[in-house]
Parts: C-alpha cells; structure tokens; sequence
C-alpha cells in the first residue's frame, strides 16, 4: 500500500513539474512577442512564474547582454527534481513492493 501511495506521489510531482515547466515556457514566448499586459492570460502567467524567476535573478546574476537566463535556470532545475525527485520516489515504491 505505502508503495503505490509513493508511485502516485511521484507522477503527480511528475506532473506538476512538466506542467510548470511548459508555463515557465510560455512565459518566455509571451515576454519575447511583447503581448498585452492586461490580457488575463499574460497576467496569470507573470504572478505564477514571477515569484520563482524573481528569486533565480535576485540570487545569480543570470542576465547578459539583455538576454534573461532565469527562465532557462529554473528549467534544468526542473529536469534535476524531475530526474532525482521523482525517480528517487519511483526506486523506493519499487524496493518496497
């Protein structure tokens, strides 16, 4: 029981994480294409992700030549608790079976 309880804890961080990821995505299309900033969609996606990327640039110097690596950061971040995180939890259902 305490096995599948760890499988289904792992696919949902899984999930939260790649659906994180594909805002944090689109964020950066939206910033490239200049959209309206009073479009409910583009507000929505700057208060998710703002609070995260805010806390990247405030710790790393991450912007060169006017070019935000923050984003990009945050990503392979990531990918690093999609690979680890959740594939630890995965072995550990595993062991336990």
């Amino acid at each position: 029981m305490l096995s599948n309880l760890l499988i289904a804890v792992a696919r949902v961080i899984d999930m939260v994480l790649t659906l994180y990821m594909w805002i944090i995505i689109a964020r950066a299309v939206v910033s490239w294409v200049n959209a309206d900033p009073y479009n409910s969609i583009v507000r929505f996606l700057y208060s998710v992700t703002e609070p995260v990327l805010s806390a990247v640039r405030q710790r790393l110097s991450v912007s060169y030549g006017g070019f935000d690596f923050s984003p990009i950061l945050v990503i392979l971040a990531i990918v690093f608790l999609q690979a680890f995180v959740v594939q630890s939890l995965l072995q550990m259902a595993v062991g336990l079976r």
